[in-house]
């Protein structure tokens, strides 16, 4: 009995053997997809899951800040000397909120409880702004090679189109 349980056991052992053999690539791949999807994700679009603000606070958005973070950036491009930067919005921020709908067609908006009484919205994802135009004003915008390196920074940085950015000299 020893004998033949040894021989099945070689039998099986070759076909697995061959089997490996043929199938390599395909389980490699198998594989390496198994590990990226365990991998933890960080979408960068524009959109945001309610829950990725620290202590479930909501976002916050300021013009003014993003205005002072991309001139004192530009200020740094050699040449650019001192950078005044203007932006316009052509949407504000948004929270989407979600919405429940009964088999009538009546939809409420869903709310969960704070604690304290009331009653707030259940937030599914906050849209950011959507920039409309650019206008930087730096004092080496008279150089035509300056010029175009803001203009190509500003487009980097805001994703607008170059026909949306204006950049005049001091």
């Amino acid at each position: 009995m020893n004998k033949e349980n040894d021989e099945k056991f070689r039998k099986g052992a070759s076909s697995f053997m061959r089997f490996l053999k043929n199938y390599q690539y395909v389980l490699i791949v198998l594989a390496v997809g198994l590990i990226l999807l365990c991998l933890p994700t960080n979408s960068g679009g524009t959109e945001q899951a309610a829950g990725d603000e620290p202590d479930g606070a909501a976002p916050t958005f300021s013009l003014e800040e993003q205005e002072a973070k991309i001139a004192s950036a530009l200020s740094k491009i050699k040449g650019a000397g001192t950078v005044t930067v203007v932006l316009s919005l052509k949407t504000s921020m948004e929270q989407e909120v979600a919405i429940d709908a009964d088999s009538n067609g009546n939809k409420e908006t869903v709310t969960v409880s704070t604690g304290t009484g009331t009653q707030s919205p259940v937030t599914i994802r906050y849209i950011y702004p959507v920039y409309q135009g650019a206008l930087i004003v730096a004092e080496g915008a008279e150089n035509p090679g300056i010029k175009l390196a803001i203009t190509e920074a500003v487009a980097a940085l805001t994703g607008l189109g170059t026909d949306k950015i204006s950049v005049f000299g001091a």
